[in-house]
């Protein structure tokens, strides 16, 4: 695995978030763009896996917890999905949080409530895993 192919995932997520954005637009629950996101996701030969459970590892012990992420796209991307008025920072520090508990390399932010994805709904983060790839 290298940056460029998970890189690579990831513009391939984010076209597939652009054309569910582009039939349905803003304004709906986020679970029904889950289920739209998951279908484009499927049309375009990508897997995924949803709502995984986190597991939660405290100085060495394992620890139940609740916390879930809505996709994890070719094991190796997180992607976030939210319909609000804005992206608050707690938003991106639980992705961070979710990318450090698995050790995947990339996770994406993605806020179908708003006019535009790339330019106002998305938010790309890397992890140290991402970083210790080959280029």
């Amino acid at each position: 695995m290298t940056q460029a192919y998970v890189n690579d995932i990831a513009y391939k997520i984010v076209g597939c978030a652009i054309e569910v954005h582009k039939h349905i637009g803003p304004g709906l629950l986020e679970s029904v763009y889950e289920k739209c996101l998951k279908e484009e996701l499927r049309l375009n030969g990508l897997n995924y896996t949803s709502q995984i459970e986190v597991p939660i590892s405290y100085k060495g012990a394992d620890l139940a917890g609740n916390l879930r992420l809505d996709l994890l796209v070719e094991d190796i991307i997180i992607v976030e999905l939210k319909s609000v008025e804005g992206l608050l920072p707690v938003f991106s520090a639980q992705l961070l949080s979710y990318l450090k508990l698995t050790n995947k390399p990339k996770g994406l932010l993605i806020n179908f409530n708003s006019t535009n994805i790339v330019n106002h709904g998305l938010i790309p983060m890397v992890s140290d895993t991402f970083n210790s790839l080959p280029k």
